[in-house]
């Protein structure tokens, strides 16, 4: 197991589908073991919370032995605190936590370039400090057109350069595409 693993890919590409899998891999590996998944989406309207709900039910038939933890913002304590050399922590995803940062339900709650930038330092700094392996999942967004809108762009920015401040953080990065993992840093 690797210490410390970030999974990128697009939508539906089997992201956390491999987290999962590593998670169900660490548990069986000892009954010591233990596997917590630290959630950042949050449900805005009926269909993300359909989503959150399929998600939940999948995920328990899948690996039933991983507790869930809700955590939209405050990632790098989240993490600090589940984190333990016989726990796997996997967090789904960076993308929307980072969503939850820049463009909150609650407007006056969204953090400027310097508070995204100082959040992004922290999770590195927590991934470094994690006893246990950690296994991080999130979004490439970076391969299509320029987005259209000031803010977009922003985003899509911001994604970027945590993504590489991730990776860099992590032993091993593996992109998935159509279900398939190709291992971009670190042995496969």
């Amino acid at each position: 197991m690797t210490r410390a693993e970030f999974i990128l890919g697009g939508q539906k590409s089997g992201k956390s589908r491999r987290a999962e899998t590593l998670a169900a891999a660490w548990l069986d590996a000892s009954p010591s073991h233990r596997a917590v998944m630290i959630a950042t989406a949050q449900a805005w309207d009926g269909e993300m919370r359909e989503r959150i709900t399929r998600h939940q039910l999948d995920r328990a038939q899948r690996v039933p032995g991983m507790a869930t933890v809700e955590e939209p913002r405050a990632l790098a304590e989240a993490l600090r605190q589940h984190s333990d050399e016989q726990t796997l922590t996997v967090v789904d995803c960076l993308t929307l936590w980072l969503t939850n940062l820049m463009m909150p339900v609650d407007p006056a709650l969204a953090s400027d370039e310097a508070g995204v930038v100082a959040a992004a330092e922290a999770l590195c700094a927590a991934i470094a400090a994690a006893p246990g392996p950690v296994v991080l999942v999130g979004n490439e967004i970076g391969l299509g057109v320029i987005p259209m809108g000031r803010e977009v762009r922003a985003f899509v920015d911001a994604l970027g350069r945590m993504n590489q401040q991730v990776a860099a953080a992590c032993e091993r990065v593996t992109l998935m595409a159509a279900g398939l993992p190709l291992v971009l840093k670190g042995a496969a």
